[in-house]
Parts: C-alpha cells; structure tokens; sequence
C-alpha cells in the first residue's frame, strides 16, 4: 500500500486558531441550532461533523405492515474500549466534543511509527499523519483499521439514508490485549463487555441530550422485538446489543481443560441479558471449552494460530470434512511478528489441504451455553464457528423448531443458507465491494426468494477487516452526488468533517457515514434488486428475533413413556435400558446388542398427531434406519427413513399422523457397534 506524504504536525495555538474558526464556518451554536425538523438536534455541540443529508427521515411500515429499511447485523461502535482501549484510536462521542473524540492514540504522534498494529495488519511501516480532526488527512480511511469509523454523527448520517436496525456487537479479545504493548484498560473480555454496554447507553443519553433529553434523540437502544418495530414506526434507530468475544464468561480451555462449568455459563448468559444483550457469538477467533472456530486464512491466521497457542496451549487441529460444508483453509503464511511470541523450539504446525474442518465441535459446555440461550429467548450468531460446531448448533435447533439463529457478516459457509431460512434464521453479507456483494448476494437470491426473506449487511466497522476501496471516480457508473435515499424522501451529498469531504467513488467506505453512498454504489453495480432485498432486511431480522422471542418449548410425549427394545446392551455397572433413551437425561443412553436390524419402541399412552421425532445418538449410530408409527402396537406405517445417516441430532419431520406408539427401527449400523440413543423426543409441531 502506498501511503500518502506525511504533513508536519501544526503547532498547538495554530490549532487552537482553527478550531475557532471551523466553530464559527461548521456548526451553530446550542442557543441558536432550535429548529422545527423533529430530526434535527435542538443542541448540536459545535464544532460538529455535518450530515449532508436533507429531508425528512420516514416513518412507518409499508401497505402489508412491514418495517421498512436497512440492518447493519454487525458493527462495534465502542471498540476503542477493546483490546486494552489502545489499538482502535477515537471515539463514537465525546462529552468534550468532536476534537476530542476523533483524536489519535498518543503512541501514533508525530508520524505512526508506533502504529504497530497498522503495519501488521495492514503492510507497510504503519506510518500516517495522525491528525484527526479537523483535517483528517490519512484517516479515517477504507484500508486503515486502527482509526474510529463510528462517530457518532456518520451512524447519524447512515441512519438519514435509511437504516432503521444496528447490531452492536461488543467486542474484545484478551490475548491480543495481553500482547499488545499499549493499553490503559483491563485485559479481562467481560470487564470490556461491561464497560462496551455501558458506553453504548451513554451514546444514547449523549444524542437525546441534543434532542431535549431521554428518549428524545434517534438512537435508541432495544431488548425486544416489539421496541425495535415501534422505534423503527417512529422513523428511529433501534440498536442491539450483542458480543463477540473468544472466550466468554471465562470459557478458555487450556490443555484441553475447560476452565468454566455450567454455573458460570448460566451466570454469565443472566448477567449480558440484564446488560439487554440479545445475540451472541459462542467463540470467536480461539477455540475455548464452548466450541472450536472457523479458521482464518493467510497470515493472520498464522498469527491468530499464534494466538491460539498461548491461550490454550494448543495449535489448530484439522480433519477431513463430512460433508460439503469446510472451514477456511489455514495456508501456511508467515506472520514473523506474531510467531517471535512463540517458545523456544514451539513453531506453528503445517496442515493438510485436504483436511479444512476444525476437528473441535460443540462441546458439552457449548450445548449447554446454545439450550441457554434458547431459554432466554437470545439469538446465536453461527459466524466464527467450525462447521462441525455450527451443525451440532443447527441440530440442536431444528431439534426445538428454534429459529434464533445469525450469520452476520459472511463467515458462515453458503452451503448452511437454507438450513438457516428454513430454520426462521437471519443472514447478512458482509460490507463488501459492490461489485463481490452483487455476486454474493445473486448466489443466494433464489433462496431468499424461496423463503420470502430480506437480506442484510455487516458493516463490521472497528473491527479490523478492512472495507470496500474505491471503485473510481473514472468508472463508467459512479455515484453520482447529490442522489437520493432508497424510500426516496431523502437526498444525500458528500459527506464533510471538519476540512474533509468524503467521495464513495474516490475514497471507498471510508467510515460509517459512507454506508448509504456504498448501498447507492450496489445499486448501481448489482442492480435494483439487491437494495430491495437489502431494504427489506430490517423486517426480515425483527421476524428472526420475534419468532424467538414467541417460541414455547414443545412438549416431548416421549418423556417418562414406557419403552421396549429389541435387545439391549448389558453393563456391569450401567444400565443401558430402553427406558434410559426416554428419560430426559442426556447423560444416560440405551444401546442395542451389535448386530443390525434393531428397534426401540415408546407407547405414548394414548393417540397424538405426531410431526416430528428427534434422535440423540451416541457414537454407535445408525446409518440405515426408519421411524415407525402405529395406533394399535400391530400395524407400522413409516413416516421417516434415511441412508445416509451421521450420528449426531436427526430431527425427522413428516405430515401430521394420528400415533400412539413410536418405532425407531435400524436397518444398518455406522459403527461395529449396536445402535445407540441418548434421547428420543416425540412431537405434535
């Protein structure tokens, strides 16, 4: 990357001049910013960012009583708090104005020469001019992923061009924290968290102050589904809380060992959904006791491996896949900055191309933390997850119909979309170009169609990503300024802070504010249809979170039933009893002797209008196998069968049928062993 010339750093009463100055040139007063607009502030401080947008933002639902607009389903406005609060530099707001809060971090001054995160995440030797405001000369910027692209004013600005839903994710990581050299905050991620949700309703009362005071302002943070749409009527911003972290609650594993149990899952899932969080991610970049990752690729996957490594005491461990799902491949590039961490004769492994799956899946923890975030109504963000852990997750939801499940920001493998649709589950791409974003979004067009479903993006702003360069003021369609929203009411030019004007087709999506010329960009490349299912994405995402909110666990008639079997494996000291398959507990099993064509039979007592029949396996599985019904104990009509079974959680889904008695008959074993069966639930929906 080519960096731009260095200015000299301007002396401090030269500064202070052009403050002054910028005071009287940008921004009224408080006294005298009163206006009639319900969108415009009472108060703006002055100096301020300007919006650039005029007209009036809408309200209301569409003739079919949807809400209309755009959801970003990942971003992380507070994470300057993350990482020890010095590697994003800047703030979302500031109670000491626009100067202070989009100022860079004191280790960046004069030229960046210590803006070593910069140059090891994005090349080069880091260096820039690291004045902010006013001039904004090197950042921020598309490519820099060190510098503050949430202020306050630019999610403003976004908001003004359509966007009705933003998911906060609040985010940190305890390892880069503890490496990096510069830092003035806690290492400990739910220490972050607290202080991350914390500021986020500080930025709420920040904005109603301008307004008039509480829930006045445009911001507004939600814990439901029915605020979220009565925010969104309102013309407002409805903001969720989420988190993304690599070892929440304490949930690292070192050695293998898990260093939380259940009682700090359950304490950890209370406190965030006091905190109002609603959606979150079990793992992130490290594997922990909860669930195994989705690899990084290149470099910073060597890096994050390196990572890895001095949480738990483990590298990465690959296996072959099962089936066409497959994490990212690891590579073997070198990261020398983060490999010099390792010990003395401890170097990064080498992977097999054909082995790409993470061999660690949900653990027992992790399906503990997933069924308790079903109980508290949250949603599960799959992104970030192996997928051996995202199909155990997607098991254990269709095995409860629980639809509160997201992928946020395009590390989810397309091959699981209709397992999410058809769940009820939500999907945003990630903020890419326009050009990779009309692509993406065509392969899964059909299946949003199909399902009826709006679309979404992840902006991931702050979160070291990097974002769509410019496509250049030379292409043959360049946005072209001013234009108008999506709903049509408003019209936006190019957005200026301070002595800086920012231009989508020069500047790419420089910061948050640039989100509607970056959708007006999509719409000119990929076309129409994409901002449609993209302006449908608000509705599309209050209806995944509505449906979890609603969900009732259904009733299991299975459980407690009297059950027979056609053998059963004996033990010296466990039962492996038919019963043991039907008595509500995970940790006890029924195991057939080791030979094919075995059955289990429940009598649920008396006729039910069954519709779905959920196995548990053990290890010994079925690969053959028939689910069975009959009123009278003599007749079997089958309602379900497969030959390609895997083990794990089926769900086995049929047309309503009159049952009193279940047979689930296996016709071949996966395994030299019987057929084996921790649970098996009976259903009517």
């Amino acid at each position: 990357m080519t960096r731009q010339p260095l200015h000299r750093r301007r002396p401090l009463t030269v500064l202070s001049l052009l403050l002054v100055v910028m005071a009287m040139a940008l921004g009224p007063t408080p006294s005298s910013a009163a206006g009639t607009d319900w969108w415009d502030p009472t108060a703006r401080p002055a100096p301020d960012s300007q919006i650039n947008v005029t007209g009036e933002p809408f309200k209301g639902t569409d003739s079919q009583g949807e809400v209309r607009g755009f959801v970003d389903a990942h971003n992380h406005i507070m994470a300057n708090e993350a990482f020890g609060g010095r590697l994003i530099c800047g703030k979302p707001f500031s109670e000491a104005g626009v100067a202070d809060a989009l100022k860079d971090c004191p280790e960046h001054y004069p030229d960046g020469s210590l803006a070593i995160f910069d140059f090891i995440t994005n090349g080069g030797d880091g260096k820039h001019d690291p004045d902010g405001w006013p001039t904004f000369k090197d950042w921020p910027a598309h490519d820099s992923l060190t510098h503050q692209q949430n202020y306050y004013a630019w999610v403003e600005r976004a908001w003004r061009g359509g966007q009705r839903v933003l998911v906060n994710d609040l985010v940190t990581n305890g390892v880069i924290c503890s490496v990096y050299p510069f830092k003035d905050r806690s290492c400990d991620e739910m220490t972050s968290i607290r202080l991350q949700a914390k500021l986020t309703y500080d930025m709420q009362d920040y904005i109603d102050a301008m307004y008039g005071g509480p829930g006045k302002g445009w911001f507004r943070i939600v814990t439901d589904s029915a605020q979220a749409r009565e925010v969104a009527q309102q013309g407002k911003l409805a903001v969720v809380l989420g988190v993304e972290t690599s070892e929440p609650f304490g949930c690292k594993q070192i050695l293998d060992i898990a260093q939380c149990d259940k009682a700090d899952i359950d304490a950890g899932l209370d406190e965030l959904y006091d905190l109002g969080v609603r959606s979150m991610f079990l793992c992130h970049k490290f594997d922990n006791a909860l669930c195994g990752v989705r690899f990084d690729e290149g470099g910073l996957g060597t890096a994050i491996n390196v990572g890895q490594f001095l949480s738990t005491g483990t590298f990465w461990q690959t296996e072959k896949c099962t089936g066409p799902q497959h994490d990212n491949p690891i590579g073997g590039a070198a990261a020398p900055g983060a490999e010099k961490e390792l010990p003395p004769g401890v170097d990064v492994p080498t992977y097999d191309e054909d082995a790409q799956c993470n061999k660690r899946g949900l653990t027992d923890l992790g399906e503990y933390a997933v069924r308790g975030l079903m109980k508290r109504k949250m949603m599960l963000e799959i992104d970030h997850m192996g997928v051996k852990a995202t199909g155990r997750a997607l098991d254990i939801f269709e095995s409860e119909s629980y639809p509160g499940v997201i992928s946020s920001h395009s590390w989810m493998d397309l091959n699981w979309t209709e397992r999410v649709y058809r769940l009820g589950g939500f999907i945003a791409q990630y903020m890419h170009g326009s050009e990779q974003f009309g692509a993406e979004a065509a392969r899964t067009k059909a299946l949003r169609d199909k399902y009826d479903v709006g679309y979404g993006y992840g902006t991931d702003m702050n979160g070291v990503g990097g974002w769509p360069a410019p496509r250049g003021a030379d292409t043959s369609n360049p946005v072209r300024y001013p234009f108008r929203s999506t709903d049509g009411g408003a019209v936006l030019d190019r957005q200026t802070t301070g002595q800086r004007t920012w231009d989508i087709n020069a500047d790419g999506a420089a910061h948050y504010g640039l989100v509607p010329d970056w959708i007006e960009d999509i719409r000119l490349v990929a076309g129409q249809g994409v901002v449609d299912d993209l302006f449908r994405g608000a509705e599309s995402y209050l209806d995944t979170w509505g449906a979890s909110e609603r969900h009732q666990a259904g009733v299991n008639l299975a459980k407690g039933a009297p059950a027979s079997a056609s053998s059963s494996e004996s033990g010296i000291f466990t039962s492996y009893a038919p019963g043991r398959a039907v008595d509500g507990d995970r940790g006890t099993r029924w195991a057939s002797d080791w030979s094919d064509d075995q059955w289990l039979r429940i009598d649920l007592g008396s006729t039910s209008t069954v519709r779905r029949v959920t196995l548990d396996w053990e290890r010994a599985y079925a690969k053959s196998y028939r689910v069975e019904v009959s009123t009278n104990g003599t007749d079997w009509q089958s309602v379900w069968s497969t030959t390609a079974g895997d083990g794990g959680l089926d769900t086995a889904r049929f047309s309503g049928v009159p049952t009193r008695h279940v047979r689930v008959h296996g016709l071949d074993r996966g395994t030299d062993w019987g057929y084996s069966l921790y649970e098996v639930g009976v259903h009517t929906s």
